[in-house]
């Protein structure tokens, strides 16, 4: 089997390790090799339906399981537009270097100050997605503390990553999941599987944080956008190199209310401006299959939109932000919302919406935003 593609050696991205099939735990080595059997069966079939004429099954594609002990599985679905699963967990990765590395400073450099006090935590409306715990309302208070601007961008990531050479659990098990309107025409002719019960997601082989929509992309003139196809165990990583951690519910969501209290957004209750466009980066048009021209599927620059009230950039849509909270069945929350979020499937871009994923899911829609 060839190995990974190397970065480009100058540029942005340049010496970012990619790990290579040399080097990967033998369980990950065979569930590729499962993969790549199961997908080549699947491609033939298509080929032979395509070959008589036929249309192919698109409809029956299914997600092939990470779990190695797994052939297939007709979902693999998280609560909200998120797939989940990927089988055995990867244990966080120590991080030792210190110092500064390629001009990107370790900690939280770019903070805004949250002042204690006791804010009206959750939502009990009637826009409370059920099931999703959001109420009922109530009063919480905290201490002072600091958060990011903005989540943590490709460039401070890879900062991280020359300085450790992490690797993360997107390369280490081979693939991550791309909304396929983020593919070119032949990907998703390419594509192998879909997520059966949320066929817009593709497992695409070798995409990660430095590949978002897989091989032959890269994040060189996105250095500012916020990183993705990062897990809950690789953002805790990162914590652990620059000194910090990862917000609590309680937290993000005073931090992401901006001082505003009872509000469905970070600036009010109104998701248009006075032109009728979305004042957060969220899904425009009919979801999944007929965006607005325009629209681009993907993340804007972390510091894209209009801060909040205490200094915070895009807390609602762009990407979906981990948090440090333990939840039922060792899964971790979610705040924020994506770019795929839309009021027809997903209305999660509310400041008090939740959503949660196992600890080492990734997706081209999440990232992570850090507090010391």
């Amino acid at each position: 089997m060839a190995h990974r593609r190397s970065p480009p050696s100058t540029g942005f991205g340049a010496g970012v390790p990619c790990q290579s099939t040399a080097t990967m735990p033998r369980a990950a080595r065979q569930n590729r090799l499962r993969r790549r059997r199961s997908q080549c069966c699947l491609r033939q079939a298509v080929r032979s339906t395509l070959a008589s004429g036929q249309e192919p099954p698109r409809g029956r594609l299914v997600f092939f399981s990470r779990d190695p002990g797994a052939h297939a599985v007709t979902s693999g679905t998280s609560r909200c537009c998120l797939p989940s699963g990927r089988g055995a967990t990867s244990p966080v990765v120590p991080a030792d270097a210190t110092g500064p590395c390629d001009g990107v400073e370790r900690g939280l450099t770019d903070a805004c100050a949250i002042p204690d006090g006791t804010f009206l935590m959750g939502n009990d409306g009637a826009d409370a997605a059920p099931g999703d715990g959001e109420g009922p309302t109530r009063a919480v208070t905290l201490d002072a503390f600091r958060i990011g601007a903005t989540t943590v961008t490709n460039a401070q990531f890879a900062a991280f990553v020359r300085a450790t050479q992490y690797v993360t659990d997107a390369e280490r098990f081979g693939s991550s999941f791309v909304f396929y309107l983020q593919l070119g025409e032949a990907g998703r002719v390419a594509a192998p599987a879909v997520v059966s019960a949320l066929p817009w997601w593709v497992p695409v082989e070798f995409a990660c944080w430095q590949r978002p929509e897989g091989p032959g992309s890269h994040v060189h003139d996105r250095a500012a956008h916020p990183v993705v196809h990062v897990s809950w165990n690789d953002a805790m990583a990162y914590c652990a190199w620059a000194g910090a951690r990862l917000p609590s519910e309680a937290e993000w969501e005073r931090a992401a209310r901006g001082g505003l209290e009872g509000r469905r957004f970070a600036w009010g209750d109104e998701l248009l401006d006075a032109a009728g466009v979305p004042r957060c980066n969220v899904f425009r048009g009919h979801f999944p299959n007929a965006p607005l021209p325009g629209w681009q599927p993907g993340p804007a620059d972390a510091r894209s939109g209009e801060p909040n009230g205490f200094g915070l950039h895009n807390v609602c849509g762009n990407v979906w932000e981990w948090c440090a909270d333990r939840l039922e069945g060792a899964r971790r929350p979610l705040r924020g919302g994506s770019f795929l979020c839309h009021d027809s499937y997903c209305n999660r871009y509310r400041v008090a919406a939740r959503s949660s994923n196992t600890v080492e899911t990734s997706t081209g829609n999440i990232g992570f935003r850090v507090v010391d």
